[in-house]
C-alpha cells in the first residue's frame, strides 16, 4: 500500500484513490499567505549559501483553472457546496482568496469520498482563511461531524508591534459519520507543578493524590467501613458495593476528618493527563532541531504522531495530499500505518524518498508519476523544464540550485559536495539539459563553469544522448586526482537512459558518504513508539 504519488493531487485522487478507502486524511495547505516559500540546503563550513529554491509560490490567481473548477463545484451532486461556493464568489468575487477556496473546496469533495465511515479528516491551516474553509468543511462534511478546533502553540514568543503575536496553528477535525469515527484518547505525563500542588507522599514515599468517587446522577447508598452513605443530591457512587469493599481492604479508600470517602489514586498508576484541543506542549522545529530538514512550513514528527495515534490504528491507512517533505508519512511509517503521500513537486517526492531511505534502510513502497524511463522522463521535460531539473539532480543526489530566480541561469543546476580528506570540503557542478539536441559547446560552458566555481568536477546530465565531440571535449579536462590516490573523470556525461538503467553514475570521492549535500536522518529506532503522547 505505501506509495509516493508525484503529481496533481485532484487528479491522483479521481484516478488513484478508491472510495472509502483511507482511514485518516492530515492535510496541511498552503495558507494562500501570499508569500514564496523557499527550501535552504544547508552548506558546508566555507561554502557559498546560494543553494536555495522556491518549493512552493502559497499564492493564487484566479484564472482559466480556477474558472474551470468553480464551473465543476456548481455542477457535482452536494448542493449545499455549491450554494456555498455561489455565495462566497458573490462577496470575494474573482479575487485570490476566491480561488484558493475553489482549488481547496474541489480537493475536499474528494477527501470526502476517500474516507471510510470510520475515519476523520485534520486540516492544518492558520487565521488567513482558516473561517472560510471551516464553512467549506461544514458543507462538505456536514456541520454535525465538525469534532474539534485544535489550536497548537507553535511559537513561544512572536513579536508585533502593531497587534497581538501570532502563536498558534489550527487544526480543524472532522469525522465523515459522527456515530461511526474512530477516537483513541490521547494522555501525556502530568507536569511537575501539577504534582507539587495536587499529590502528596504516603509513609512509603510514593505520591498519591486524593479524589472524589461520585459522578453526575442518581444512584443508590453505598457502605463504607460499615457505615452506610447517601450520595450528595444529584450525583452516584463510581463504584458497585463489592469495588468499594476490595479497594477499602487495600487500603485505597480514606475518610476525611468530615466523614467523606476519598479514592486514593497512586501517581504511578495513573495514566496521565487527557489532552485537550489546546496543544502547547508539542514544541516547534526550530534552527537546532535534529528532525529539521530546511523545507518551508516543516512540521514536528510529534505533532504527526499524536494526529495518528489519535484517530488510527497500526494497520490503517494514512493519505497526506500535499505532504511536503513527509512528515505524516514518516510518522505513519513510524507507527506501523499504510501511507499514502502525494506532492505536486519532484523536489518534495525526492526529499522524502531521501528521508525513508535514511531513517529506515530497506524500506519497501512505490513512486508513482516520476519517470521511470526515457519516454517518462521526455514528458516531464517538456512540461516543466524546472521539474525536470530538480529531477534529475536527484539521480545524482545534487541539490537544486537556485530554481526558478529571475537571472539565476549561471550554468548551475545542482550541487554534490564531497570530501576526500579530513581537512577540506569540494564541489562538483551539475549542469542538466532537457533538450532533443545538445553540442560540444555545452561541455565547453559546463568546463568554464567549473573552472570559474574553483570546483573539482563537473557533471552534464542529458536527455539526448551525447555527440562524439561532446565526448572528446570531455576527456580533454582531464582526470581530478584524489588524495585518495584515485583519479575521476573532471568532466562526466551521464545520460538519463544511462542513470535510471544503472549503467551509469556519478563518479567521486567522498568519504562523508554523501552526507554534505544533503542532511541525513538518523535511522529510525527499532521500538518506535512515542514516549509523551501515546495512550
Amino acid at each position: 500500500m505505501n506509495k509516493l504519488y508525484f503529481g496533481d493531487n485532484l487528479i491522483v485522487l479521481r484516478e488513484h484513490i478508491a472510495d472509502e478507502s483511507i482511514d485518516l486524511v492530515y492535510l496541511d495547505p498552503p495558507f494562500n499567505s501570499n508569500k514564496n516559500y523557499n527550501i535552504l540546503f544547508n552548506s558546508p563550513k566555507g561554502q557559498k549559501s546560494e543553494a536555495q529554491i522556491t518549493a512552493f509560490e502559497d499564492t493564487w490567481h484566479w484564472g482559466d483553472e480556477a474558472e474551470r473548477e468553480y464551473t465543476e463545484i456548481l455542477h457535482q451532486p452536494n448542493t449545499d457546496v455549491a450554494e456555498m461556493i455561489q455565495s462566497f464568489h458573490k462577496f470575494l468575487k474573482n479575487t485570490d482568496m476566491m480561488a484558493y477556496l475553489t482549488m481547496m473546496t474541489i480537493r475536499l469533495l474528494e477527501l470526502h469520498r476517500v474516507l471510510k465511515p470510520t475515519g476523520s479528516l485534520y486540516l492544518h491551516c492558520d487565521p488567513t482563511a482558516s473561517h472560510y474553509l471551516k464553512v467549506m468543511l461544514d458543507m462538505v462534511f456536514g456541520v454535525e461531524n465538525f469534532l474539534n478546533e485544535i489550536c497548537w502553540e507553535r511559537f513561544n514568543f512572536h513579536a508585533d508591534a502593531k497587534r497581538w503575536g501570532r502563536l498558534h496553528d489550527t487544526l480543524l477535525m472532522y469525522s465523515k459519520e459522527q456515530k461511526l469515527f474512530l477516537f483513541n484518547t490521547q494522555r501525556k505525563g502530568y507536569d511537575e507543578k501539577y504534582i507539587t500542588s495536587h499529590f502528596k507522599k504516603d509513609e512509603n514515599g510514593k505520591l498519591f493524590t486524593l479524589s472524589d468517587p461520585v459522578a453526575n446522577g442518581q444512584g443508590p447508598a453505598r457502605t463504607f467501613f460499615g457505615k452506610t452513605l447517601e450520595p450528595p443530591k444529584g450525583t452516584h457512587w463510581r463504584f458497585s458495593q463489592e469495588r468499594i469493599d476490595v479497594m477499602s481492604a487495600k487500603g485505597l479508600i480514606v475518610m476525611t476528618s468530615s466523614g467523606r470517602p476519598r479514592i486514593k489514586r497512586y501517581l504511578e498508576t495513573m495514566e496521565g493527563q487527557v489532552i485537550g484541543d489546546v496543544w502547547t506542549d508539542v514544541p516547534v522545529i526550530n534552527s537546532q532541531s535534529a528532525e529539521r530538514m530546511g523545507y518551508p512550513t516543516q512540521k514536528p514528527l510529534a505533532l504527526l504522531e499524536r494526529i495518528i495515534n489519535a484517530s488510527s490504528n497500526p494497520g490503517d491507512v494514512v493519505l497526506d495530499p500535499f505532504c511536503g517533505c513527509g512528515t505524516a508519512v514518516e510518522a505513519a511509517q513510524k507507527l506501523d500505518r499504510q501511507w499514502i503521500g502525494i506532492d505536486i513537486t519532484s523536489l518534495a517526492i525526492s526529499l522524502i524518498e531521501k528521508r525513508l531511505r535514511d531513517r529506515y534502510p530497506g524500506i519497501q513502497y512505490e513512486v508513482i508519476g516520476t519517470p521511470k524511463d526515457l519516454e517518462g522522463a521526455r514528458d516531464l521535460a517538456n512540461r516543466d523544464k524546472y521539474q525536470f531539473q530538480w529531477w534529475a539532480c536527484s539521480l545524482v543526489n545534487a541539490q537544486p540550485y537556485q530554481g526558478k530566480k529571475k537571472g539565476a541561469d549561471s550554468g548551475i543546476d545542482g550541487l554534490i559536495y564531497f570530501q576526500d580528506d579530513l581537512k577540506t570540503v569540494k564541489k562538483i557542478i551539475v549542469s542538466v539539459k532537457g533538450g532533443e539536441s545538445v553540442s560540444v559547446s555545452h561541455i565547453r560552458d559546463l568546463k568554464g563553469t567549473v573552472e570559474r566555481e574553483k570546483a573539482a568536477i563537473g557533471i552534464f546530465i542529458t536527455l539526448a544522448e551525447p555527440t562524439r565531440p561532446m565526448n572528446t571535449e570531455a576527456v580533454s579536462a582531464g582526470y581530478y586526482e584524489s588524495n585518495l590516490g584515485t583519479s575521476f573523470p573532471r568532466i562526466q556525461i551521464l545520460t538519463i537512459e544511462g542513470l535510471l538503467s544503472g549503467q551509469q553514475k556519478a563518479e567521486y570521492p567522498d568519504l562523508a558518504r554523501g552526507g554534505l549535500t544533503f542532511k541525513r536522518s538518523k535511522p529510525a529506532e527499532k521500538d518506535a513508539s512515542q514516549l509523551d503522547f501515546g495512550m
